[in-house]
């Protein structure tokens, strides 16, 4: 038996054979190891009773791992080339519909239609990453799970506890549970990118922890707070949300929180605690 091409020799000759290029302004990195893309198959843990949403199919390698494990995979690309590519050469999967949309603009629930849950996995452009998980995470109807390469320093971001927090990891954290499973080189892609990666896992919580409105509240509350690095949280409420000083103080202390504390070194649970203490103060 022959060896498969490899991952590189493929995406080399889809390109050439397509008259195609990685196209920057996208952000488009093709994954040319086998072993990776084994990785995030395993770390997505996708079965037959799964709908998967890939977001950035680009040359369509993971987009066929999928299918071989998936029930179904909904691939969202951008790219009208990539697309055409994608329809010609997945043409024999009948678990898998293309899908030439912007994610960003595109309401989770046209996608998977009846399907009780779904997942989604995906070589995420790095300039969406933080726009499109808030886009999944923040939909009426969440994934069970996300697994996504994203650069190795917005995964620290996202996973870190206090008092490292930044609104991108309060604003995952609040969601689900977020763990990075390995990292990944430059030369694991063509053409490299100029950072590492990481392969990241979100389980998200069976539960939202806030209904509608006060989730809108609380990242009221956290943008006001994060708004300037490294202020005091009383001076950074007050000015973020144009309220007096000294009656954010008191909210502060009610909900058992030092005014003096910086944003970065609160945790969720101080979050909903001052949510419930500003939504007592302004009944």
């Amino acid at each position: 038996m022959t060896s498969p091409p490899s991952l590189m020799a493929e995406t080399r000759g889809l390109l050439e054979r397509f008259n195609l290029s990685a196209r920057k302004g996208l952000g488009q990195n093709f994954l040319i190891d086998r072993g990776i893309l084994g990785k995030i198959v395993e770390a997505a843990g996708v079965d037959k009773s799964d709908t998967v949403v890939e977001v950035g199919p680009g040359l369509g390698v993971l987009t066929r791992a999928l299918a071989e494990q998936a029930g179904k995979v909904i691939a969202v690309e951008l790219d009208r080339n990539m697309t055409a590519l994608l329809r010609e050469t997945l043409a024999g999967l009948t678990n898998v519909e293309i899908v030439e949309r912007d994610i960003l603009d595109t309401p989770v629930e046209s996608l998977i239609g009846d399907s009780s849950y779904y997942k989604v996995v995906a070589n995420l452009p790095y300039y969406i990453t933080s726009p499109a998980l808030r886009h999944f995470l923040e939909a009426v109807r969440q994934p069970r799970t996300l697994t996504v390469m994203v650069q190795r320093e917005v995964a620290r971001q996202i996973t870190a506890k206090p008092p490292e927090m930044s609104l991108l990891s309060l604003g995952i954290q609040v969601f689900g549970r977020p763990k990075i499973i390995g990292y990944v080189p430059a030369g694991a892609f063509h053409p490299p990118p100029k950072v590492t990666s990481a392969i990241l896992h979100i389980d998200v919580l069976p539960e939202r922890r806030l209904s509608g409105a006060d989730e809108q509240q609380f990242f009221r509350l956290a943008r006001a707070g994060f708004g300037t690095r490294r202020k005091q949280l009383a001076n950074a409420l007050a000015s973020g949300l144009d309220l007096d000083k000294a009656a954010t103080i008191e909210t502060l202390r009610r909900a058992g929180i030092d005014p003096a504390r910086r944003a970065e070194t609160l945790s969720i649970e101080d979050w909903i605690k001052l949510l419930d203490a500003w939504k007592a103060a302004h009944v």
